[in-house]
């Protein structure tokens, strides 16, 4: 194998090339980064970039001389547009096309819009550290902000946008904010947070217009008729898997890159990151997954994988989010017929610890503000619940 070519040039990007170079292929990499910058950490983005307390260099993921240690020929704001897997090459958008041996895909996702969300000035979505910079832009001239979508994006900015003094006024679909991540439980904590810190909420309503001026937004009409001003909509109501440039590829597309246990899409080609959805062997399901120390591991993974050493991977989930003063971390996954057993404080506290589970099984820890004590229950996660004894719930 004398070429790897990696496609995206984040998280799961940047940890596939160092991870090659470290297990020891010594060919040419080729790193395809649709971007303008460099790969760069994105949870920061919705708060200390967007507070102004993180610059660009500070998100950076890698030194400035990463490529040039690694030997990689990167490719800065290049963007595939196509693969013709029996040539074995990836066509770039500027008309050339790179050769590969093994292909390592990292396109990510981008920001969900709205059904008609206009391209008026004020409007935003938040994937990229662009949008973040030009958001902030917004918010230091804006006084009153409108938040579409109340999942962990969204109560972010939210958060960040009242730490700067602005008035905010959420709006989800649901009745309590992170509903389907999290459960009504813990959403009603959320609500009750962002209610605190002074957000207002618009639970179980939509978006049914944008009203303009002068080509810049200053307002929206929910569906039931309200009307709210604003000189700044953010809509955060999730993401996409990039994949349109691997139309008639040959390569399966389906809400995401189709892999199996192994990473791998099609012969010599594997995927990692938010944009690949792999079979999960330990929970034999098929899993696409968001988060950042998941794109770490997958990009891990596939690279090591795409180098013979077929391990199937098989992690346990895990995500976080914080906001104001409130770390919310999960093991597991979590359905939206979980039931909820607290192991420690309750729910409302400034900590508590809690399991989901269904069918007589864990299916997930979480904690809230408990990161120490969740380490120590992330073993529950598969285990029966009536297992709990109490002397593991008082040492939680």
């Amino acid at each position: 194998m004398e070429r790897v070519v990696i496609v995206g040039g984040s998280v799961a990007g940047v940890t596939a090339v160092e991870t090659l170079r470290e297990d020891g292929f010594a060919g040419e990499l080729v790193l395809i980064n649709g971007e303008n910058h460099a790969g760069y950490d994105r949870p920061p983005l919705s708060k200390h970039v967007l507070s102004g307390r993180m610059q660009c260099s500070d998100v950076a993921l890698r030194p400035l001389d990463f490529n040039l240690q690694h030997r990689v020929d990167h490719r800065l704001g290049v963007r595939a547009t196509g693969l013709d897997l029996d040539r074995r090459i990836v066509l770039l958008d500027g008309g050339e096309h790179v050769r590969f041996d093994a292909l390592l895909i990292a396109t990510g996702v981008r920001a969900r819009p709205l059904a008609g969300q206009p391209a008026w000035r004020g409007i935003h979505t938040l994937r990229t550290l662009d949008d973040a910079l030009k958001l902030r832009t917004d918010l230091l001239n804006a006084s009153r902000v409108v938040v579409v979508g109340a999942g962990f994006l969204g109560s972010e900015v939210a958060a960040t946008a009242r730490k700067l003094g602005l008035h905010v006024t959420l709006i989800d679909a649901f009745a309590v904010p992170m509903l389907r991540q999290l459960g009504r439980e813990v959403g009603t904590a959320v609500l009750k947070t962002h209610g605190e810190h002074g957000v207002e909420m618009r639970a179980c309503r939509m978006v049914r217009d944008f009203e303009e001026r002068d080509g810049r937004v200053v307002g929206v009409t929910l569906d039931d008729g309200e009307h709210l001003a604003a000189d700044v909509v953010v809509v955060a109501i999730g993401a996409l898997p990039n994949t349109e440039w691997l139309v008639g590829s040959g390569i399966d597309a389906d809400d995401g890159v189709v892999c199996d246990e192994y990473c791998r899409a099609a012969n010599g080609v594997y995927a990692a990151g938010d944009v690949a959805r792999w079979f999960h062997p330990g929970l034999g399901a098929s899993l696409r997954i968001e988060h950042r120390m998941h794109a770490t591991e997958q990009g891990m993974a596939a690279a090591k994988n795409l180098l013979g050493k077929q391990v199937p991977f098989a992690p346990l989930p895990y995500f976080w989010t914080d906001f104001y003063d409130v770390k919310i971390q999960v093991f597991g996954r979590i359905a939206a017929n979980d039931a909820m057993k607290v192991l420690a404080g309750e729910i409302g506290a400034s900590s508590f610890a809690a399991a989901y589970h269904r069918g007589g099984v864990i299916t997930a820890v979480i904690g809230w503000n408990a990161s120490r004590k969740l380490r120590s229950l992330a073993p529950l996660v598969g285990e029966r619940v009536d297992a709990l004894a109490p002397a593991t719930i008082s040492a939680a």
